[in-house]
């Protein structure tokens, strides 16, 4: 469990799998963009960090969360990526909507781990309100999506590895 002094988004570069012959498929939901853009802007500032070219880093945007799904599909389909970051926020709200669009995306990032030969990493923040998002994508939590950055290169060192 998170404390709230504690930044989860720390990293030892000597640790990590350089990355730079790798290339990273970003797909970003517009919705609730505030937050999406600053965990597109962590992601992408690990990566380059750890020795991505950028012409190594497609990005795609999609309306919103449930979209990333068929974008991931898309970009593995097209784009010869060695790893794929899903970037969305769900946030809360009075209906089952949360419930659904949150399960529907894990569902369908699970279903193109099993189903593709490329890593997709969930980077997808469900929480109760705006503050807990704000407190992840850049706040006193780190940036979940530096997380999610190192857990692709890994990821993507680990398919170069298995063949």
């Amino acid at each position: 469990m998170a404390t709230a002094n504690k930044n989860l988004s720390e990293y030892d570069k000597n640790t990590i799998p350089n990355s730079e012959n790798f290339r990273f498929g970003i797909v970003v939901s517009e919705w609730n963009d505030v937050i999406t853009e600053g965990l597109f802007y962590g992601a992408e500032a690990a990566l380059l960090d750890c020795g991505t070219l950028p012409n190594n880093i497609v990005r795609w945007n999609v309306p919103g969360s449930f979209e990333l799904v068929y974008g991931a599909k898309k970009m593995i389909e097209t784009q010869s990526v060695d790893c794929v970051i899903v970037i969305g926020c769900v946030i809360q709200g009075e209906t089952k909507h949360f419930d659904f669009v949150c399960e529907g995306v894990t569902q369908g990032i699970k279903d193109l781990n099993v189903q593709a030969d490329v890593p997709v990493i969930f980077c997808v923040l469900t929480d109760n309100n705006q503050q807990q998002s704000i407190d992840r994508s850049g706040g006193i939590h780190g940036n979940k999506g530096t997380e999610a950055a190192i857990a692709a290169i890994k990821m993507a060192w680990l398919r170069q590895q298995a063949g």
